[in-house]
């Protein structure tokens, strides 16, 4: 006699029964509150990739500006980028 799939779950499920029983609602009830947790963090992220269409607005597109230009320590102009210059020893 070969034990196959469901002869494994039907042992499973009886030794469960017989050895578990007093702490079978506490895993139910365990279980239940991560399924709905669970349920509620992938509408969470099914509303945060949705695109909000209540507003009517589109979305704010800017433009990048860099730094004002100053003067470095060595009284050279800066070109508006935040590279530092480079060491010399």
């Amino acid at each position: 006699m070969r034990l196959e799939g469901w002869h494994l779950i039907i042992i499973i499920v009886l030794a469960l029964v017989l050895f578990a029983a007093p702490k079978l609602p506490g895993m139910a009830r365990s279980l239940g509150q991560s399924m709905r947790i669970f349920k509620s963090e992938v509408r969470e992220m099914k509303k945060d990739g949705a695109p909000e269409a209540k507003d009517g607005s589109d979305p704010v597109e800017g433009t990048v500006v860099n730094h004002p230009r100053s003067a470095t320590t060595d009284n050279r102009p800066a070109d508006g980028n935040d590279v530092p210059p480079p060491n010399r020893a």
